[in-house]
């Protein structure tokens, strides 16, 4: 049995931490200043995890290797399945050209892109988000945009930066769920103090989006439709978290901040030709006067209908328990880890959802879509497979990210950062978000940054005096805000916009809006921790 070390180095818990950052460190100068590519710069950072988890923490190698293959295999299946399978159905609308019909529904609906930006990128999105999760909805948002004309770059920015608000509530509430298994605290309680935090998100994010698109001018002439979209949004994901349910969350607020959106006058008059020619690149105005028959915008919807339904079933109780049952947990091999308490640690063993994953429930959405449009079977496996080789080395990438996220965490690296930031003290409630920022930026997910460092926030509460619920609840809003970042999720947004190999570029716009926004959620911690918002919480 290998036991994790706080503080493998010189007995220092401060100079343990800092060589535990290395690895993620590796990885984000080799991207942001180096612009190495990702796949190169994950498999670096792999094997500085590696390394650091060998000599400093002296953890065996073949266990060392074991975690990094249960980090690939996570990798790859449930996550890199969700993407494969979402960007597969694309593929074949495109094919059909029914993205095209689509596209111009959209482009009916308002041909102003900073309002497409909103509809497409922060509402659909985060419906997206409520039902998948796992990089989805920023692969689905970011190629919806460049079909609808704009700039591949832009379009990836937008939905990274857009998928923030619903993450906490994402995958029908299981960041929070988690959350809530690992803290012992009430999920009823958890959901409603992360319900008073990310709703404030949502009121900044779409006035941001539409800064993104169009600069000043955007924010100037739309900021009446944002801040309404956003504030709907904010008020439903808020009622449903705390008087409703929170797996529902997401689902209520993407509606809402949609319909509200589209009663805003302003938000259906077209745009001024300069707005589009400044924002979009590809789509021209005449091509919205093409008239498409009813029943081929119909079906034109149909793959997304298919995804919003069969997710929905399968949270249906009943369904729900049949497709877990398919899940496979077992042992995994050659690896024996424990805590530095002594007790084993959850990654010994491994759960294989082979149904019940969203990776799974979009195959099926796009057998059914296949069906709609009318493709082929022959050529529905042959654009399967053209989806995997066009995503090799986004798969190169996300499987040894994740490796290093395992390796990370079962040597006791993550742990080491935690408990370093949950010594602060004072500070703790400015740093809590961070330890939950950094634990997404590493892992991708904020479900895995709220198993590692949930209970961690709770213990350092109860040290410190500070309200257990309200940090622990601080680590699933801060991690929002570092999935913008996170390598994994960085190469999921250039795979989908045919921007490979540039993630650092990316990195380097989206890293100044992660940062800022976290702030804002360190000062709105802070603030609910003393008496200036502590009347917000329940």
């Amino acid at each position: 049995m290998y036991v994790q070390q706080l503080e493998p180095v010189a007995d220092s818990l401060g100079l343990s931490a800092l060589i535990a950052t290395l690895p993620l460190l590796t990885v984000l100068v080799l991207l942001g200043v180096v612009r190495m590519k990702a796949h190169h710069a994950g498999l670096i950072g792999l094997g500085v995890a590696a390394l650091v988890a060998w000599a400093a923490y002296g953890m065996p190698l073949g266990q060392t290797a074991s975690g990094a293959a249960q980090g690939a295999l996570f990798g790859l299946f449930p996550i890199l399945w969700i993407v494969v399978n979402a960007l597969w159905v694309y593929r074949m609308t495109v094919r059909t050209r029914h993205f095209d019909i689509l596209r111009r529904s959209f482009g009916r609906l308002s041909d102003d892109p900073r309002i497409q930006a909103l509809v497409v990128a922060f509402c659909f999105g985060a419906l997206l988000e409520a039902l998948a999760g796992f990089g989805a909805p920023v692969a689905i948002s970011a190629v919806m945009l460049v079909a609808l004309g704009f700039d591949p770059v832009k379009a990836a920015v937008v939905a990274l930066v857009a998928n923030t608000a619903p993450v906490a509530f994402g995958a029908m509430g299981t960041p929070v769920v988690t959350l809530a298994q690992v803290t012992g605290l009430p999920l009823d309680t958890v959901a409603s103090v992360v319900g008073r935090q990310t709703p404030l998100l949502a009121l900044v994010v779409p006035l941001l989006l539409v800064f993104l698109v169009d600069g000043r001018r955007g924010l100037r002439e739309t900021w009446v439709p944002a801040l309404v979209c956003g504030f709907a949004f904010a008020a439903a994901q808020f009622a449903a978290s705390n008087y409703v349910s929170a797996q529902l969350a997401d689902i209520g607020a993407a509606l809402a901040g949609a319909g509200a959106l589209m009663a805003v006058p302003s938000a259906r008059k077209p745009a001024t030709e300069p707005v589009r020619v400044a924002v979009l690149t590809g789509v021209r105005s005449e091509d919205l006067d093409q008239d498409d028959p009813r029943p081929e915008i119909l079906r034109a919807y149909a793959p997304y209908a298919l995804i919003v339904a069969i997710f929905s079933v399968a949270q249906i109780p009943p369904v729900k328990d049949f497709l877990a049952k398919a899940t496979q947990t077992f042992d995994w091999p050659f690896l024996n880890v424990a805590g530095p308490d002594g007790d084993p640690v959850g990654g010994n063993v491994f759960s294989l959802p082979l149904v019940a994953t969203g990776g799974t429930l979009v195959l099926l959405a796009g057998v059914g879509t296949a069906a709609v449009i009318g493709v082929h079977a022959r050529v529905a496996v042959k654009e399967w497979l053209a989806t995997v080789h066009e995503l090799r080395f986004a798969i190169l990438t996300v499987t040894s990210v994740l490796a290093l996220a395992y390796v990370m965490n079962l040597s006791g690296q993550a742990a080491t950062i935690g408990h370093f930031v949950a010594a602060a003290g004072a500070g703790l409630a400015f740093l809590s978000p961070v330890l939950g920022w950094f634990g997404v930026a590493v892992s991708g997910s904020d479900t895995s940054a709220n198993a590692l460092f949930g209970a961690l926030q709770v213990t350092a509460a109860q040290q410190s005096g500070l309200s257990p619920e309200l940090l622990a609840a601080a680590n699933s809003s801060g991690g929002v805000l570092g999935k913008m970042i996170s390598p994994q999720n960085l190469t999921i947004a250039c795979a989908a916009v045919g921007l490979a190999g540039k993630e650092g570029d990316l990195l380097r716009k989206v890293l100044p809006w992660s940062l800022g926004l976290l702030l804002v959620m360190c000062l709105i911690v802070v603030g609910q921790s003393t008496v200036v918002l502590g009347w917000m919480l329940p």
